[in-house]
């Protein structure tokens, strides 16, 4: 067996730990190994005994926490099988780490501590690491109340606002064409020919995301006239950490999608990921609906955040952010579906396909409810669209 520390689910290493297994003697002495490397990488941990456990439910990075008594720190172990660029996300962090020096956030930023040769990222026996500063605090994983939607988009408005005085065009791709709707739309196209033998109900979907050129052709028309901001580009409400007693950000985390983009892309994944009434994995057909009430609070905290920086046409650009991050992560779930699930991780063959239904149930009750949107769009901007 090899002696690295592979990236295996937390989940996995949560199971390990909590039942009596033949290779927990092996992660422990594993976790010994890599505590007295990451003492020696880091001036700060220096001479300290530490111990390692695994911790969170994160799938894409293996997370760790490190321990000295009541000093607390995450280390992470970094996938470049997801970025494949991690140089570039250093240099974007980096650009984070000099303005934060001269203008905090009102919320912590946790970025990577840099270690003993003043790096951001620590290889150890041919993985990389970073290790954080631990956060305390609560982390959600779907809204309690529409309060808490409003808090989280105002932090993210808060950031984008923040950063304007980085220049977005300095910014690298960590993901290349992450959120390009229309080489998605067209993706989908290619690997949809000669798809001869799809069932009436696979058909239907595919139509019904090849009929979505209307929205394709209005996303091509605000690349030319918004200005490219850096954005978070992965707005989930997990990816915000709360007080303990969920009334304000403590923190926001998970900057490796950091990068130049658009308001649109920001706002419009909290509207896909908290404004509905189930998760993308929910196979509730009848039961998936769009939210006006929580679009409406997600609106008036992003708002609140973003409203001194913002175009005329970036403002009216929030108004259809929901249905393009909806559609580029619907044409993303069904194209994996065609290709075999080759990218995302399933857990029984359908999973992809159902997903993709779920995000067109979705996106077609976002589009019912235009009129409303742009109603409430109207009060909470007090604009005229």
């Amino acid at each position: 067996m090899n002696r690295k520390i592979d990236l295996l689910p937390d989940l996995y290493f949560w199971k390990i730990k909590n039942r009596k297994n033949s290779f927990l003697p092996y992660f422990r002495s594993m976790f010994s190994q890599l505590a007295s490397a990451i003492s020696t990488a880091y001036p700060l941990l220096e001479n300290q005994p530490l111990e390692i456990t695994p911790f969170g439910e994160g799938l894409i990075h293996e997370t760790l926490l490190v321990t000295n008594g009541s000093k607390k720190w995450i280390l992470q172990g970094f996938n470049e099988a997801v970025f494949n660029y991690p140089s570039r996300i250093d240099h974007n962090l980096g650009m984070l780490y000099h303005l934060a020096k001269s203008q905090p956030l009102p919320f912590q930023l946790p970025l990577p501590i840099l270690n003993s040769r003043q790096n951001r990222l620590t290889e150890l026996e041919g993985k990389k690491y970073r290790l954080f500063d631990f956060v305390k605090g609560k982390t959600l994983q779907q809204i309690e109340n529409p309060r808490q939607a409003l808090i989280a988009a105002k932090a993210y408005g808060e950031f984008a606002s923040w950063a304007i005085e980085i220049d977005a065009k300095e910014m690298e791709e960590t993901i290349l064409n992450f959120h390009r709707l229309d080489l998605r739309y067209q993706k989908l196209k290619e690997v949809s020919l000669g798809k001869n033998n799809l069932s009436v109900e696979e058909k239907e979907i595919l139509d019904f995301y090849l009929n979505q050129s209307p929205l394709i052709d209005w996303y091509l028309k605000q690349l030319n006239q918004l200005p490219l901001r850096v954005t978070h580009n992965d707005t989930k409400i997990n990816n915000l950490i709360f007080s303990e007693n969920l009334e304000q950000v403590e923190a926001l985390i998970d900057l490796d999608t950091l990068m130049g983009g658009y308001l649109m892309y920001d706002f419009g994944d909290l509207v896909r990921t908290v404004a509905c009434s189930l998760p993308e994995t929910s196979i509730q057909w009848s039961e998936i609906r769009f939210i006006p009430e929580i679009f409406e609070q997600l609106l008036k905290g992003y708002w609140e955040g973003v409203k001194a920086i913002t175009t005329l046409e970036e403002a009216k650009s929030l108004l259809f952010g929901g249905e393009i991050m909806t559609l580029i992560m619907g044409l993303r779930f069904f194209t994996d579906h065609l290709q075999g699930n080759i990218y995302y991780r399933v857990s029984y063959p359908e999973q992809n396909f159902h997903r993709a239904k779920n995000q067109m149930i979705f996106l077609q009750d976002q589009q019912r409810n235009r009129k409303k949107l742009l109603e409430i769009w109207e009060t909470v901007t007090e604009l005229k669209y």
